[in-house]
């Protein structure tokens, strides 16, 4: 049998089986290690910051355009703040005419044309605060000179009545002194001009807030006729594909926005109602007034009535003890109705609203803007949680 030779002129010498590399040692040129990669030299680094460099500009000219920048943010702040007062009548003409718009699309859904559905409404409108304005004011001043004036003798009678005793009885002496120093205070025509600013100033505020009523209106009428044509721009300036979903959105957030503060009005008239009814049954002082200010302060949301609740039991403290007990039990019972058996019918088509949020946004608003920021806040509050259900909750539902 013939045998391989292990010097085979046919096998190239370099070329080795598996076997016979993994048992010959290691090749020297195995053995060197391999060279570390040669350091990048200082002139590349330069040529890299002499790059950022061009790309940001020369230090100077940076700094000159950032400090620009910052004088063109504070510039922009403050023409902000000086035309504040222009953006609240701009904001709450923009709500009014959502509150109107509802009655506008009852009128067109039964065949009447839009601008013929508008000008009703408007009319209607201010027929009803003319209305209002003509039956409460009259009475409400003379009410109001008739509450400065028997001040002392209610002051007086509270402080003959057996709860006054019992009081003293556990306050001390001191509540005596209190109780004058504040029948003093309300007295005095000095305070008077103090807590109104001045005669002055308080005809002045009136003069800004008849303007500023009659601008709001006027606005809120444009906006109210051209209200189709805004959302149109504003739906055109999103991109095509997201159109429809937009379209969507707005109506239902206009939609429910109107709902809201339509139902914030009835329902602060509700409670001007019933406050007038008891102010007559019980023989409390001053019906009109406390139902005008039972309107004006039930329409901020919540808060409003638990608010109106406390002041009106307290001013009835002053005339009849035991009526204002009644009143109390009276209101705190039409509270509960109004509650579980008013608010849900009147406000079925607007967006419920947790009430931590309706606080805290009445809270923030009210901080901002006082009053009218209360009164603003829960519908941009409305509008916001809406966003947040049909926008960013679907699409974080969407991520896996």
């Amino acid at each position: 049998m013939a045998t391989e030779d292990p010097l085979d002129p046919d096998e190239s010498p370099d070329v080795q089986s598996p076997a016979r590399a993994e048992a010959s040692p290691a090749s020297p040129a195995a053995a060197i290690p391999t060279p570390p990669a040669p350091r990048a030299d200082r002139g590349s680094t330069r040529s890299k910051l002499r790059a950022a460099l061009d790309a940001v500009g020369h230090p100077f000219g940076f700094g000159f355009v950032l400090t620009l920048g910052g004088l063109a943010a504070i510039l922009l702040g403050a023409a902000l703040t000086s035309l504040s007062t222009v953006l609240v009548y701009i904001l709450l003409a923009l709500f009014l005419a959502l509150a109107l718009d509802p009655a506008v699309r009852v009128m067109e859904r039964r065949g009447l044309a839009r601008p013929w559905g508008i000008t009703i409404t408007v009319l209607a409108f201010l027929l009803t605060i003319a209305g209002v304005l003509w039956l409460i004011v009259p009475t409400v001043v003379q009410q109001v000179a008739n509450f400065v004036q028997g001040i002392p003798g209610m002051v007086d009678d509270f402080m003959t009545s057996p709860l006054f005793a019992r009081l003293e009885e556990i306050f001390g002496e001191g509540l005596g002194t209190l109780t004058a120093q504040v029948e003093g205070f309300l007295t005095d025509p000095n305070s008077l001009a103090m807590i109104g600013g001045g005669a002055l100033q308080a005809g002045v505020g009136i003069a800004n807030g008849v303007s500023g009523a009659l601008i709001i209106l006027v606005l809120a009428l444009y906006f109210l006729a051209s209200l189709r044509s805004m959302k149109r721009a504003l739906y055109r300036l999103a991109p095509a594909r997201n159109r429809p979903g937009i379209e969507d959105l707005t109506e239902e957030i206009t939609q429910s926005v109107g709902a809201y503060l339509a139902g914030m009005v009835v329902l602060a008239l509700f409670n001007a109602v019933v406050v007038f009814i008891l102010h007559l049954v019980l023989g409390l002082a001053f019906p009109a007034l406390m139902a005008v200010t039972a309107f004006c302060i039930t329409i901020i949301p919540l808060v409003g009535t638990v608010l109106f609740w406390v002041i009106g039991s307290f001013f009835a403290l002053f005339v009849d003890p035991a009526s204002a007990i009644v009143f109390a039990i009276a209101y705190l019972v039409y509270m509960q109705v109004e509650a579980y058996l008013l608010t849900p019918r009147v406000m079925s088509r607007a967006i419920s609203i947790p009430g931590a949020l309706v606080v805290i946004g009445a809270l923030v608003g009210g901080t901002l803007l006082g009053l009218i920021g209360a009164l603003v806040a829960i519908p941009v509050t409305a509008a916001v949680l809406l966003i947040i259900r049909r926008v960013v909750v679907p699409r974080q539902d969407a991520k896996t």
